[in-house]
């Protein structure tokens, strides 16, 4: 049993080495275990760190990627090279590396798929009350398009197996914290939460440049993937709205023609808002029609994808979990 743990890395060479050396030598269970560093286009020392370190394993990008396609490259990276199942921490030392062993039991148990830790985010100190209600806003919104009851959607210390892996597909540009999580979910993988603490602040994030630039990029990538799975739950809520809308003006005008059948032509503007909400219904709900039948082709082509990726990487040897799906536990620290 092979386990790796990527590390994007973008100028980490004064928090690198407490990453390295906290990471546990053994792991109960797994044979091998490797250390890939995503070098996003570092212009420090974070690779000679590494390689001081004892690193083998690098993929290098020469100019800054983004930490989703850091993700997936790593990915890449690590099931060529025979992992079964593939840690993300980071190279700030924000995490607790030392509980990397209790990520990987619940997949080596075949009770997860997935694993994530929970940071408990109301409990950090240096997070202020407004980011900390935006992270429970944030996760309540993915658990709601995933149909999951995670605590900590937007934490990026987690462990995947290669089954899970093979399921997957990173499209946005921003971060894979919650995408992940909603396609794990609406393709019912298993997940669980175990509970760590984190480590002290050692730098300000350099995912986003603003709170403001958090929330709106954060929000794309939900929607984004929530239309992936739900494209017609969208589509029918805005053709409800916008009907019901209609209704009202439609309502207005019966009832002024009814009380003024004299003044009946001064008031037709009523009667061409209700037309206009309600072409616009009409035209949602064709749009949701649409939108599931692409839904229903890309599903096929990810299922297609899904068999490509298994005879390029190689069958899981850890199936996935044969628990209820979707269904998460949060294990104390």
């Amino acid at each position: 049993m092979k386990v790796f743990v990527q590390i994007p890395c973008l100028n980490e060479e004064e928090t690198l080495p407490l990453v390295l050396e906290s990471i546990p030598k053994q792991i109960p269970g797994v044979d091998e275990l490797e250390i890939l560093i995503i070098d996003d286009g570092s212009t420090d020392r974070t690779v000679e760190v590494a390689r001081a370190h004892g690193v083998r394993h690098f993929v290098h990008h020469n100019r800054n990627m983004g930490l989703a396609r850091s993700f997936r490259d790593g990915i890449d990276y690590a099931l060529m090279h025979g992992a079964d199942i593939v840690v993300n921490t980071d190279g700030d030392n924000q995490y607790p590396q030392d509980r990397i062993p209790d990520l990987v039991a619940p997949i080596l148990d075949g009770r997860a798929d997935i694993v994530i830790g929970d940071r408990q985010t109301h409990t950090i100190e240096h997070f202020s009350w407004f980011k900390k209600q935006l992270q429970a806003l944030g996760s309540w919104v993915v658990n709601q398009a995933a149909g999951t009851r995670l605590p900590d959607a937007a934490s990026g210390f987690r462990a995947y197996s290669k089954a899970s892996l093979l399921r997957l597909n990173i499209v946005t540009q921003f971060s894979y914290c919650m995408e992940t999580i909603i396609q794990a979910g609406n393709k019912r993988l298993k997940i669980e939460s175990v509970a760590v603490d984190t480590n002290a602040k050692t730098r300000e994030s350099r995912l986003f440049s603003s709170m403001g630039e958090h929330v709106v990029k954060s929000a794309q990538a939900i929607l984004r993937s929530y239309l992936m799975f739900k494209p017609f739950v969208f589509f029918a809520w805005i053709a409800a709205i916008m009907f019901v809308g209609a209704l009202i003006p439609f309502l207005r005008y019966l009832v002024l023609i009814t009380a003024f059948a004299e003044d009946a032509g001064q008031h037709i503007q009523s009667l061409l808002l209700g037309v206009a909400l309600l072409v616009g219904a009409l035209l949602a709900f064709a749009l949701g029609v649409l939108a599931d039948l692409l839904r229903t082709n890309r599903v096929l082509l990810e299922e297609s994808l899904e068999h490509t990726k298994a005879a390029r990487y190689g069958e899981p040897r850890i199936p996935l979990a044969r628990t209820a799906p979707t269904t998460q536990s949060t294990t104390a620290a």
